[in-house]
């Protein structure tokens, strides 16, 4: 009864992350520069691809402090216009929210070796037996 209730116990944990995937929806994107359609993306669109390329915001991941400063710095050193702290915030927050760094999923922690088969002789030394 045990190793039955293991088993469906490892089934169900490997279930979870394809569930969890398949709900997850891919975001709309705008055709014209590959922004993620969400609020203020037109906003970020007029202010952005006047002066560059779109994929220079959609290749890059940042937190929302970071994007502060490289706007600071495209301020200082690349004649970019101060915005009305209404725009800015709204900019920031578009960017925080669809182009922060990707936090991946890190592997689950090791099973207890109570969970594991028994090993084989090959399978503990690397050897091959014959």
């Amino acid at each position: 009864m045990n190793a039955v209730r293991t088993q469906f116990a490892v089934i169900a944990v490997a279930l979870i992350p394809a569930a969890a995937l398949a709900t997850t929806e891919a975001p709309v994107l705008d055709s014209e520069t590959g922004f993620v359609i969400d609020e203020h993306w037109e906003l970020v669109k007029s202010n952005c691809t006047g002066c560059h390329s779109a994929k220079i915001v959609t290749q890059t991941r940042a937190e929302r402090e970071t994007w502060l400063e490289m706007i600071r710095w495209m301020q200082r050193t690349q004649n970019l216009w101060q915005f009305p702290p209404q725009v800015e915030t709204e900019i920031l927050d578009y960017l925080a929210s669809n182009y922060a760094p990707v936090r991946l999923r890190s592997r689950r922690a090791p099973l207890d070796a109570s969970l594991l088969p028994p090993a084989s002789p090959s399978l503990k030394t690397g050897i091959q037996l014959e």
